[in-house]
């Protein structure tokens, strides 16, 4: 982190949810702090990895109960439920238009609109390995792969930590 950035603050934000409200909320945080000229860095960590994974690739992982992990979990950020009132499906799609007919953002759009202000995206070593999937399986926008204790030292740092 700079030290211009350090100067006005940094925030970490572990996204352990793969919902898409909470997915929206960590992002507008994010984006929030990023535009205010703090440094964020957001970790990702099982369910929420679904967030920054790519679409495409239903079966990942080394044996039976990998793959059959990421069949039952199988998401990307356009194919996130809600965390209350999912219907079906059905909720997702009426907010997703209720926040266009408001001009709110799409979570692709928060992503693209996060990276280009610098906030960093990590997925969790960790939480990679049980699932059995790669840093190839994660958006471009995805930084890299860390662990718990690099994502510490930087909480550590922090003037914000967030759980979502």
């Amino acid at each position: 982190m700079t030290d211009a950035k350090k100067n006005k603050g940094s925030v970490t934000i572990v996204v352990f949810s793969g919902e898409l409200d909470k997915a929206i909320a960590a992002y507008v945080i994010a984006t929030a702090a990023a535009s205010m000229g703090m440094g964020v860095n957001m970790f990702f960590t099982f369910w929420g990895m679904n967030v920054i994974k790519k679409r495409g690739g239903l079966i990942k992982g080394r044996h039976w109960m990998q793959k059959m992990l990421n069949v039952m979990n199988y998401g990307h950020a356009k194919k996130l439920a809600l965390s209350r009132m999912n219907m079906l499906g059905i909720g997702p799609a009426m907010l997703k238009t209720m926040m266009s007919q408001k001009r709110v953002p799409t979570l692709h759009e928060f992503i693209q609109t996060a990276a280009s202000l610098g906030v960093k995206m990590y997925a969790c070593e960790m939480s990679m390995s049980v699932m059995g999937l790669k840093k190839e399986d994660f958006i471009d926008e995805c930084a890299g792969v860390i662990g718990a204790v690099s994502y510490l030292a930087d909480a550590k740092e922090s003037n914000v930590n967030l759980f979502i």
